[in-house]
């Protein structure tokens, strides 16, 4: 196994290296080399595969707002309003849609008084359309439709 190591003759320098003496040099080009092995061992050892950023796309940082909206998401998956992202079927789960609807609640509940206006604001409104719909739902269940 051959080694190449790089010798630099430097200006004005009255030392001379010895021949015996081997220098290495770290270039930026070599760090980088090495972090993207060490990203592509740690990955192999977890099972992951590295990404370039697209298939994983940086996401916005954490807020009540986009916590509340996941789950009126998934609240309006369980009332029919567009099919389960799962089963590619649209399915009415009145009991999943108003637990769903009450961890909103009590999320607007705990977090009072700890939010800003606007993330006040959207809790409120998610749930004043998340009620209506469900009501809506029930009664429709309810009369055979």
């Amino acid at each position: 196994m051959s080694q190449d190591f790089a010798h630099e003759e430097r200006p004005g320098s009255q030392d001379a290296p010895k021949a015996d003496e081997k220098k290495i040099f770290v270039d930026e080009d070599w760090k980088a080399r090495v972090e993207r092995e060490k990203e592509e061992l740690r990955a192999k050892e977890t099972g992951a595969t590295p990404t370039s950023g697209v298939e994983d796309p940086p996401l916005p940082a954490p807020s009540i707002s986009s916590m509340a909206s996941a789950l009126a998401l998934e609240a309006m998956a369980c009332l029919g309003t567009f099919p389960d992202p799962l089963s590619g079927k649209v399915q009415v789960r009145l009991n999943r849609a108003r637990h769903l609807i009450d961890t909103i609640e009590m999320l607007r509940r705990t977090t009072q008084g700890n939010v800003s206006p606007e993330e006040s604001a959207a809790l409120e409104e998610i749930l004043h359309e998340l009620r209506l719909g469900f009501v809506q739902v029930q009664s429709q269940v309810a009369s055979g439709k």
